[in-house]
């Protein structure tokens, strides 16, 4: 069993080239993590197999990002999320976590697999805005309150939460056009 650690109001900062994976079982159960996992988190793989992976989930994430991300995922989408973990120290650490979803012959799903990266603080400043006014509402109000709080902010916005989260981590300034340019020269 693992306890939860006292939370540090300081950051665990770790090279953007890392990749930090972890996969679990359909319950969300912890079957594998890489290196980088163990390195930046504090945690062994033996620690962590079979434990649920919200052992690493940090308080400041709102309930209501986790809803929506198990709802694509259970559904068959993947999807991707701005993530705040805590670390075994009990210092945090940003991530933008995209979720892969693998499937068995007859197509039913058997495991979730998350691809992490550093996010970058222009990514953090938005976000944090955001999940700190969700937690707030979600503290009073529960789930369905966080939950509709962010349909009337994406509303406003008039996209969806896909395409919000797709337009916050999409590189910006000469990463973003290098992007781009090689996106027009090899069309998908």
């Amino acid at each position: 069993m693992i306890y939860r650690p006292i939370v540090l109001d300081k950051e665990i900062f770790f090279s953007k080239k890392k990749f930090i994976v972890s996969k679990t079982d359909t319950k969300g159960n912890i079957i594998f993590v890489n290196k980088n996992f163990e390195d930046i988190s504090g945690y062994t793989e033996e620690e962590l197999k079979g434990m649920p992976h919200n052992v690493i989930r940090h308080p400041d994430m709102p309930r209501a990002i986790f809803f929506l991300i198990w709802n694509s995922l259970k559904a068959g989408r993947e999807v991707s999320g701005v993530i705040k973990n805590l670390a075994k120290s009990g210092k945090y650490y940003w991530v933008i976590s995209d979720f892969s979803i693998e499937k068995n012959i007859k197509g039913d799903i058997v495991s979730f697999t998350a691809f992490r990266r550093g996010a970058p603080d222009q990514v953090i400043e938005e976000i944090e805005e955001l999940y700190d006014e969700m937690l707030s509402i979600e503290k009073k109000e529960g789930i369905e309150g966080s939950l509709l709080y962010l349909e009337s902010f994406l509303d406003e916005k008039k996209i969806s939460y896909d395409e919000f989260l797709e337009e916050l981590i999409r590189p910006k300034g000469v990463l973003g056009l290098l992007l781009n340019s090689f996106k027009n020269i090899f069309p998908s």
